[in-house]
């Protein structure tokens, strides 16, 4: 026959399980390495640290000096035109574009964010940034003797101007602005901005660049 447990046999032993539990993890606890003082790790840590930074020197990544808006200008545009930073050299090029671009095209016109012409565009920057004067047609500059005339476009140049014909009365129609990686600044239906010279609108109205001439 089974023997009967009472309800204060199994309460007792329940008890004296959970004593023995008890004593159990006070001993366990007792045996963790929790007694550690996180000085000595932090000494050997920075030994590591120091030893490795000795292996290395400081670099200085703006050994030009630039300004914050110099080195904003460097990054932008070597962005855009996808070269690499060092390729952007002519700040004053592009600071200058970069107050323009986005502008409204406007026919015979030069007011910043309001509308503006690339000739007249052309004519502003070249006096601004290269110290020549030109007229501010597009004929007009293509006639200058300020720069070389050349066709080929695998010479192109940052800089170099830029001649489009769009209708047979004007030969020489627009311009536009060489930068670097086949980008160039040019005025179309939406505005002034930096575009790909190897789109098909630009190839087949592309006459000839113009290079400044080399001062004696």
């Amino acid at each position: 026959m089974m023997k009967q447990f009472s309800y204060k046999h199994i309460a007792f032993c329940l008890l004296a399980g959970l004593g023995m539990i008890s004593c159990s993890s006070k001993t366990y606890i007792k045996e963790i390495p929790y007694n550690f003082s996180s000085d000595s790790y932090e000494n050997s840590a920075s030994g590591i640290k120091g030893k490795v930074d000795s292996q290395y020197t400081n670099v200085d990544d703006n050994i030009e000096k630039l300004s914050d808006e110099e080195l904003r200008v460097k990054e932008k545009y070597s962005i855009i035109m996808e070269v690499m930073p060092k390729e952007v050299t002519n700040y004053s090029l592009y600071s200058y574009i970069d107050r323009w671009i986005g502008t409204p095209y406007k026919k015979q016109s030069l007011e910043e964010k309001l509308g503006v012409d690339c000739s007249y565009f052309v004519q502003s920057l070249y006096g601004d940034v290269y110290g020549e004067t030109f007229q501010k047609t597009p004929d007009g500059i293509f006639r200058s003797k300020l720069i070389q005339l050349f066709t080929g476009r695998t010479f192109l140049k940052e800089g170099d101007i830029l001649f489009f014909r769009y209708d047979k009365a004007h030969p020489i129609s627009d311009v536009g602005i060489y930068l670097h990686n086949d980008r160039i600044l040019a005025c179309t239906a939406t505005g002034l901005n930096i575009y790909d010279f190897n789109d098909e609108y630009f190839q087949l109205r592309y006459v000839a660049a113009g290079r400044l001439k080399p001062k004696n």
